[in-house]
């Protein structure tokens, strides 16, 4: 079992909170992205570079990832093929995605995705804010305990 984060587009706050639960409890941890990164020294933490393109860090996830994984994702594509292949998966902001949620996920994403290619213009995400952290971090924590406990 371990922890594959998309980090391209993961915030600094997520990735120092996965940083802690890592340490804590001796899970491996390896961030996927397609730029360097600064990242803690540890024999848990690992980096991999992809090359750029479209979906290339996510592609290498879905390849590297094993069934009870842990996936941290913003990424509504990438979180359901994690689901597909077995993976627990959360977003930076606390939202535990699975099997009963990920279609609805999918079909807004599209929704809006075919807005935004009709030239609609369209806000982006809200900023990243400590209550954002905290919530993950708490979410975080109960599912890191639910996944040590299932065999």
């Amino acid at each position: 079992m371990q922890i594959w984060i998309d980090a391209d587009a993961c915030p600094s706050e997520a990735k120092d909170v996965l940083f802690k639960a890592a340490r804590r409890i001796g899970l491996p941890l390896t961030l996927v992205a397609n730029q360097p990164m600064n990242y803690p020294k540890s024999d848990l933490i690992r980096f991999e570079l992809v090359k750029a393109g479209a979906d290339v860090a996510d592609q290498r996830i879905v390849e590297l990832l094993e069934d009870k994984d842990l996936v941290v994702t913003a990424d509504i594509p990438l979180a359901a093929d994690a689901i597909e292949k077995g993976a627990f998966v959360i977003d930076p902001r606390g939202d535990l995605l699975d099997k009963n949620n990920i279609g609805s996920r999918l079909s807004t994403r599209n929704f809006l995705a075919d807005f935004r290619a009709a030239g609609v213009q369209m806000p982006g995400p809200p900023p990243y804010t400590a209550k954002d952290k905290q919530n993950f971090a708490n979410q975080l924590d109960k599912l890191l305990t639910k996944m040590l406990r299932v065999p």
